[in-house]
């Protein structure tokens, strides 16, 4: 499963790339908007916006292109647990 995170912290970057992998899912995080962000997500199976620390206009993107390539969107906190309880129900 191909995973798209729009938001979080620059410092977990990492570690949410390590949930993932854990889960089996390849994942793209994107924590700021550099660019035209519509183009680079892609289409993914799932996309997680993490709601403590995205804009308005990152999670408005985000949710246009879920939409568009037909994807699930989760919401969540910045934190690992978080992440891993979302994760948890697609595995």
């Amino acid at each position: 499963m191909s995973i798209v995170m729009v938001g979080g912290n620059k410092c977990m970057e990492r570690r949410y790339l390590d949930a993932c992998e854990k889960y089996g899912h390849k994942a793209k995080v994107f924590n700021q908007m550099k660019g035209e962000l519509k183009k680079k997500i892609g289409s993914p199976d799932l996309v997680i916006v993490f709601t403590n620390s995205v804009s308005h206009k990152m999670a408005n993107c985000a949710r246009e292109e879920a939409k568009r390539c037909k994807a699930s969107v989760e919401r969540c906190h910045d934190s690992l647990a978080a992440l891993e309880q979302v994760l948890e129900n697609y595995a």
